[in-house]
């Protein structure tokens, strides 16, 4: 078995031509700061055929500082940051009341791109996080009136059971509230841009933030407060 599979992934190749068209990327052209470059990005991802472009990684560590990694849906980029959402109590959940910082990764294969981004996690009002909820479609709702996220499943008769109730209140509840789900938002202190190259001279440029001044201020035109501002620079791939 561990021979098949070495061989398997031998026999893959990455960024096929057939099914990837490779971009430029000139960084000396890219704005200021970050969240025009990701939008303009995800936009282009779309418009490629990319599937599921707006699902991501997302990176945790649980007390001890050991890392967790899962794929989760992101649901907004904006100034106040990258937002996603999940129950407070789930894995996820408990590992950013503790430590309330993480990492998002973007992987778009059509286009060879990859973005990344990390800094500290917020979690949004009660009032955001259940609009958010709500604002989604009914399987999203059934999903988070079953609950129990990351805990221990006797049996699969059980989720059945549970999952069925569950949607048959979100359809007979479309505001029903459900306490514990919770929007979070990820206040980028650094993003990563990732063009890859068939020749292998990918080209990536990070953004960093730069200190902020005392007080909210006022945002610019990009979407930052005044008196933040981003470096930029290239690394080797």
């Amino acid at each position: 078995m561990a021979t098949d599979l070495h061989e398997l992934l031998r026999s893959l190749r990455v960024w096929d031509p057939q099914v990837t068209d490779l971009p430029s990327f000139e960084p000396a052209t890219a704005p200021t700061a970050p969240l025009p470059l990701f939008a303009e990005w995800f936009a282009a991802a779309v418009a490629a055929g990319q599937t599921e472009p707006h699902t991501m990684s997302l990176a945790t560590s649980d007390a001890s500082g050991l890392p967790d990694v899962r794929i989760v849906m992101l649901h907004g980029a904006d100034a106040d940051g990258w937002s996603f959402a999940s129950h407070a109590g789930s894995r996820k959940g408990r590992h950013l009341a503790g430590r309330p910082y993480a990492a998002l990764g973007f992987y778009w294969p059509v286009l060879g791109r990859q973005v990344r981004v990390r800094g500290p996690v917020t979690a949004a009002p009660s009032g955001e996080s259940q609009g958010d909820l709500h604002a989604r479609s009914t399987g999203a709702l059934a999903a988070a009136l079953t609950g129990r996220q990351s805990e221990v499943l006797p049996s699969l008769d059980d989720l059945a059971r549970a999952s069925q109730s569950a949607w048959e209140r979100a359809s007979r509840e479309p505001e029903a509230p459900v306490p514990s789900w919770t929007l979070y938002r990820l206040r980028a202190e650094e993003v990563e841009f990732f063009q890859g190259d068939e020749r292998r001279r990918h080209v990536r440029l990070r953004y960093r933030r730069e200190g902020e001044r005392d007080g909210e201020g006022e945002r610019d035109g990009e979407g930052e407060r005044d008196g933040e501002g981003w470096s930029r620079e290239l690394l080797w791939p």
